[in-house]
């Protein structure tokens, strides 16, 4: 790999050999739930399942095996927002090499927690990925390799074993592959691979609406999608991602949270905002065509505290959780008549909060905030209907 126009078939083929047994070839899976609601075939290629959960061990071992003797003692220095970290730290440890990861302050705990369990030390610092770059850079200059999530060949060239084994598990009929894209390794690689093997499938990649420097987009703003908040990407992924890419599409933190819920509950699967993206795009509707398309999962590591707040707000916004607020006479009896109205209704109460100081309220008033569980919109609107028809002004707060 003398020039810097990207990995080889060849390079990527050899990668595939050093990474086996360590990281996984996984599995494709279609979902009719998908499929239905964005109007057509869905495949799905879980490397959500992989090992470290995400594609990240595959770039990572690849790199590991071919550092030098000298390189290894000298052990490797990396930057991640949390997977790559975690993959490299596996890697290493696998080789016996001492590997250190700099991670933002505010990383998902899970991919911290993981990384420093798979045996490399973590620094914290810096509110992105840029930020923690430029620490590990700093570092490398006292020997340890520089191991980049993207901007590396040899990283490229694992991440494209991914795209070898896409092309031999899709059918014939799939017209399209929808790819997160944050640093554009992955995308990268798998290209390479593709537009040899597969030349006809369309590739399209997938970026967070706030950080979406590939469609020339300035960041503007946090994302849940933290794995693709990638502010600069590579020279050399840029390169090959501008020759070889079919088209860009952004998506929005509640559509991505939508389909994270949506694989969660209805394919049983974890994924991660950045993971879940491909599968936001589709059912936004926002890859064109009609044809068979396969959404890559790219990852599943997120904290169990962020996916129960993804899980409230996408239920709430598709009608799950209603929250109202009313008033009622404040002696006994007034709430127990109320819940029992709404307990005829099969409708279940999740909280129930008190509000009188402070609120521009009669002397003899209070006001009542519910947490009521829904069915969808329908049943919401229906709710509120007979709160009115019993009396009641009740007000929607989300």
């Amino acid at each position: 790999m003398a020039t810097r126009t990207g990995p080889t078939v060849a390079d990527i083929e050899a990668a595939r050999e050093r990474i086996t047994g360590l990281a996984r070839r996984t599995s494709v899976y279609s979902s009719e739930t998908l499929g239905r609601l964005s109007g057509r075939p869905v495949f799905l290629k879980a490397e959500n399942l992989q090992r470290t959960g995400s594609f990240k061990i595959r770039g990572a071992v690849n790199k590991i095996a071919t550092l030098t003797k000298d390189q290894r003692a000298a052990g490797v220095v990396t930057a991640s927002a949390g997977n790559h970290g975690q993959a490299l730290a596996l890697a290493a440890r696998e080789a016996g090499v001492a590997a250190t990861v700099f991670m933002p302050q505010d990383a998902p705990m899970a991919k911290v927690d993981a990384t420093r369990n798979y045996g490399a030390e973590v620094v914290l610092g810096g509110e992105g990925y840029d930020e923690a770059y430029a620490a590990a850079d700093d570092f490398a200059e006292r020997g340890a390799t520089m191991v980049h999530a993207f901007e590396d060949e040899v990283v490229i060239a694992g991440q494209g074993t991914l795209g070898l084994e896409l092309a031999e598990q899709l059918p014939d009929t799939v017209e399209v592959l929808v790819i997160p894209v944050g640093g554009g390794g992955l995308a990268s690689g798998v290209a390479l691979a593709l537009k040899e093997r597969r030349p006809g499938l369309r590739m399209i990649g997938v970026q967070a609406a706030t950080c979406a420097p590939y469609m020339g987009m300035e960041p503007s703003g946090s994302t849940i999608a933290d794995g693709i908040a990638v502010k600069k990407p590579g020279e050399l992924t840029r390169a090959i991602l501008a020759d070889k890419i079919d088209g860009w599409v952004t998506v929005e933190d509640d559509e991505i949270a939508q389909a994270m819920v949506l694989l969660l509950e209805r394919v049983k699967l974890v994924v991660e905002g950045a993971g879940a993206a491909s599968v936001a795009a589709l059912l936004a509707g926002k890859v064109e065509g009609e044809g068979p398309a396969c959404a890559l999962l790219s990852g599943g590591n997120i904290d169990a505290s962020l996916l129960i707040e993804v899980a409230r707000h996408a239920l709430t916004r598709s009608g799950r959780f209603l929250v109202v607020r009313t008033r009622l006479e404040d002696r006994p009896g007034e709430l127990a008549k109320l819940l029992g109205l709404i307990a005829e209704e099969r409708v279940n109460v999740l909280s129930v909060e008190h509000h009188r100081e402070g609120m521009d309220l009669p002397v003899t008033g209070t006001e009542v905030e519910l947490t009521l569980a829904t069915r969808d919109e329908e049943h919401c609107s229906h709710v509120l209907r007979l709160l009115g028809d019993w009396g009641y002004e009740a007000e929607r707060l989300r």
